[in-house]
């Protein structure tokens, strides 16, 4: 287990409290960076580079809309390396195996510090063997645009991938060859950067559906491809048919039903994993069982929830991005599967954002601890392979907040007394279900009354520990080196946790 303490460097602020620091202080924001630029099209990265220029030390942002599918990013790097270039600072929502090219420049020094929201693949494993200079800083998604918004993460130039645009800026999602859907994440990096350069491999005329607003755009430039949009499928978009999944996916659906949540006008959001679906699904089934229609459902959509929308089981999507292309035919075509940019999905300062809203979340785990604070940025022995993504945020705002896990992965059980890296704070997380059963937060003695009566199979945390333990045994203890690889941050700017790195 990882014994190394959390290391808080000059200028961050400690973790206090999921909710200390909303608490406290007032939103702050900076002022919005409007385009004074007429001429705005340019046929090449390279000019780019040329006209603002960009130098050692800049900081780039990117989306990551097209996920495992992007190839905007890996243009920029070769423009990077081309012109060796020293220090940059990236600043990626999220980072794909299609990402390897960037291994070489960080092992190079051309880019040495690194702002993301979820990473994995070689980039990852690069950074978790020390590869990268200064620091990684983990953010979560609505914790991104709360650092732009207020100044925290000063972005010199936007590389903003729109699959559909025209010259003077304007620009969708959903047209064109790589159409990838909403473009949330976008939104902040639009707004706030101080050069803003749209790429797209497809240019028109004139847009119908405006996403991405001339009005703060500085350049435009057309590429013959900005990535394949059938990389936005990751991992399943399907329930899972695991027959231990499936038993965790009824007692939570189950579970859902007893403390009263399958109700009028109820709000959901689970992600895209097959156990996740497969709750989803019994979901459903209770719903149409007892004539329920629901609000809203949230975060990255898929097929799955733009079903039970069409179905009439809610009233709308609010989409951040989408997970796979029956997502994105929806979001063009369905007038009630509506936008939402990061900062109103989950930035903790935003008046009113959508996870504030929800009723009920689904997260996964790929760690757990007795205080019920959660683990999805490393794996058992400390490498990098996700990072909070909306997790801790809709953990934040939900009044249910459910982590489904099997008890037992690779023989390894995913209860731990300690786990190596804080991801989402245990005071925001309500219930564990596992195949081996159901413990819900000793802070949740409400939930605990509810269902004192109930037949499902209510243990304690403890309890579910010492299970696994009689099972699988003490799992080795990992060394870390105490060398600071990096920082993860909560979505209030606070660090929650640091980051070490691997020995080889």
């Amino acid at each position: 287990m990882n014994s190394l303490k959390r290391w808080i460097p000059q200028g961050y602020k400690p973790y206090q409290g999921a909710f200390h620091l909303i608490k406290n202080q007032k939103r702050v924001l900076i002022p919005v960076v409007i385009s004074n630029n007429d001429d705005k099209k340019i046929d090449s990265i390279g000019k780019i580079f040329d006209i603002l220029p960009i130098t050692d030390g800049m900081t780039l942002s990117f989306h990551h809309h097209l996920r495992n599918g992007d190839g905007v990013l890996n243009m920029v790097l070769d423009e990077i390396k081309k012109r060796n270039l020293k220090n940059m600072i990236l600043a990626p929502s999220a980072i794909f195996p299609v990402h390897e090219p960037l291994v070489d420049l960080i092992k190079a020094g051309h880019v040495t510090k690194i702002y993301t929201n979820y990473i994995n693949g070689p980039v990852a494993e690069a950074i978790s063997k020390g590869y990268l200079k200064d620091l990684l800083i983990m953010d979560t998604h609505g914790g991104r645009p709360r650092a732009i918004e207020s100044g925290e993460l000063k972005i010199d130039v936007a590389f903003i991938a729109v699959p559909c645009a025209d010259v003077k800026g304007n620009g969708n999602g959903i047209e064109g060859p790589s159409a990838c859907g909403a473009l949330g994440y976008a939104i902040s990096d639009l707004l706030y950067a101080k050069t803003k350069v749209v790429i797209t491999d497809h240019l028109v005329d004139k847009i119908e559906r405006i996403e991405i607003d001339e009005t703060y755009v500085d350049y435009v430039i057309k590429v013959p491809k900005i990535g394949d949009a059938k990389g936005i499928v990751s991992g399943t978009t399907k329930p899972t048919k695991d027959p231990v999944q499936i038993k965790i996916a009824k007692d939570t659906a189950r579970l859902i039903h007893e403390l009263g949540f399958i109700k009028p006008k109820m709000s959901f959001q689970t992600g895209a994993g097959g156990t996740s679906l497969a709750v989803a699904k019994e979901v459903e089934y209770m719903m149409k069982k007892e004539k329920i229609k629901g609000s809203f459902a949230s975060g990255g959509i898929t097929n799955f929830l733009v079903d039970m929308l069409k179905d009439g089981l809610f009233e709308r999507l609010y989409d951040v991005q989408c997970f796979d292309l029956v997502a994105v035919e929806s979001y063009k075509k369905n007038p009630n599967h509506l936008f939402m940019s990061a900062s109103k999905y989950g930035n903790p300062f935003e008046e009113n954002p959508i996870v504030n809203d929800l009723d009920v979340v689904i997260l996964g785990a790929t760690e757990i601890d007795l205080d019920f604070n959660v683990n999805v940025t490393t794996d058992s022995h400390g490498l990098l392979m996700g990072g909070s993504g909306g997790h801790s945020d809709t953990a934040a705002g939900a009044k249910l907040t459910i982590i489904t896990t099997n008890l037992l992965k690779s023989r390894l059980s995913i209860v731990k007394e300690q786990i190596q890296t804080i991801t989402t704070p245990g005071e925001t997380v309500d219930v564990l279900v596992t195949e081996r059963g159901i413990a819900i937060h000793p802070r949740r003695t409400d939930l605990i009354e509810r269902l004192k009566n109930s037949r499902l199979p209510i243990v304690t945390i403890q309890e579910l520990y010492h299970k696994a333990l009689e099972i699988a045994g003490s799992p080795e203890k990992t060394n870390l080196s105490e060398h600071v690889i990096g920082l993860v941050r909560y979505r209030d700017g606070s660090i929650i946790d640091t980051l070490y790195q691997v020995e080889e």
